[in-house]
């Protein structure tokens, strides 16, 4: 199947964050056990308070496994009759060293599925938040002298492909945490000369990072905020965050029993006050994409040290899509981004795949504003 990419000013472009963690590699088996993959923590959650809906399970798409093409094909196609653009994945780079890159190289090299896509390097190193061991380090990630110039080498066969993303052009590439790169404008002018030399017609980099990161300072031409941290630093100010917490933990609670368990609960916030603050509430005075968050539960990784969104709903979820399209009407076509976090995101309770709960109606939320 060929994907039409909608660009007759389309009201918005919708990218999707996509996780290549969903096949076994050898770092993971090491590190947690024969066969580990997102879905070892997915399947052995728990609930860890009243009401707290765990496990969520996948539905339509079953556990699958990113190694098989067909279902790299089914999750395009259901992206794409949803009103989903193309998916933005992971990319990780460690001084040459790559890991979970299989998926998205048989993409490459098989020319299928034939869906739009980009690349956000996640440029941070690796530590056991998956088993809550946020101190454990697995494998760091380093700048060593003459690795921008290799990386750049390592990525040109994905910008050279007809399916990579652009805008007005500009092959589009993220990066994860650009404050923590040794030289943020140096990156980038040492890219767009490898793009210029390399007979591309430029590059749209973009940080994703804090309200504060202004891009144009560091050679960057726009911003994405981190997101579920971007909107708890907004909800925090405000405080009808710690009642709205405090009431959600006490429901149906002896204050007694509350004051021993509440030491032990996840940090838990209803998703609906969070809905109130999930886009920036001024003009950050540079461009800046905004980032929607369907749902959040990341305690089949992180346990009792995890953060909740709790009552999370594709009606609510669609009241934020709604705000964040209004705020990128006035934008030229090819600058209304819009990217979700995320598609697959399964053991932070993070995704728009069809899960035994929803079904498809996230993905219908978006369907319903974006292509009617």
């Amino acid at each position: 199947m060929r994907f039409i990419v909608r660009r007759l000013l389309p009201k918005a472009r919708l990218l999707a964050y996509y996780l290549p963690q969903f096949h076994p590699i050898p770092e993971n088996d090491q590190w947690w056990g024969d066969g580990f993959t997102e879905w070892t923590n997915v399947a052995r959650a728990r609930p860890l308070y009243p009401g707290h809906a765990q496990p969520r399970l996948p539905a339509d798409l079953g556990y699958y496994d990113l190694r098989v093409p067909e279902v790299r094909q089914a999750q395009a196609d259901l992206a794409h009759a949803h009103g989903i653009e193309g998916f933005c994945y992971w990319h990780y780079w460690f001084g040459g060293k790559r890991l979970l890159e299989r998926p998205f190289q048989e993409v490459l090299a098989s020319g299928k599925p034939d869906f739009p896509f980009c690349l956000a390097w996640a440029n941070q190193s690796w530590t056991g938040v998956w088993h809550g061991a946020r101190d454990r380090i697995l494998i760091h990630q380093t700048y060593p002298p003459g690795d921008d110039e290799r990386h750049f080498a390592a990525v040109l066969p994905a910008f050279r492909d007809p399916r990579y993303l652009s805008v007005h052009g500009q092959k589009l590439f993220l990066v994860y945490r650009p404050h923590e790169l040794p030289e943020p404008r140096r990156f980038a002018d040492a890219w767009r000369e490898a793009a210029h030399r390399a007979g591309l017609s430029g590059l749209h980099l973009v940080g994703v990072a804090a309200e504060s990161w202004v891009p144009g300072d560091h050679g960057f031409d726009a911003s994405v905020l981190c997101e579920p941290g971007s909107t708890m630093l907004r909800l925090k100010r405000r405080p009808e965050h710690l009642v709205d917490r405090v009431c959600r933990l006490a429901s149906g609670r002896d204050w007694r029993q509350l004051t021993r368990d509440v030491l032990s609960w996840p940090e838990t916030y209803s998703y609906e006050t969070v809905a109130r603050y999930a886009l920036p509430d001024r003009d950050l005075g540079f461009p800046n994409y905004p980032c929607v968050v369907p749902n959040w539960d990341n305690t089949p990784r992180c346990g009792k040290g995890a953060l909740v969104f709790d009552g999370s709903s594709p009606a609510l979820f669609q009241g934020i899509l709604r705000e964040a399209l209004h705020r990128i009407e006035g934008l030229e076509s090819e600058e209304r981004l819009i990217f979700v976090k995320s598609w697959n995101e399964w053991a932070e309770g993070n995704y728009l795949e069809p899960d035994r709960y929803f079904g498809t109606r996230y993905l219908a939320a978006i369907r319903d504003l974006v292509l009617r």
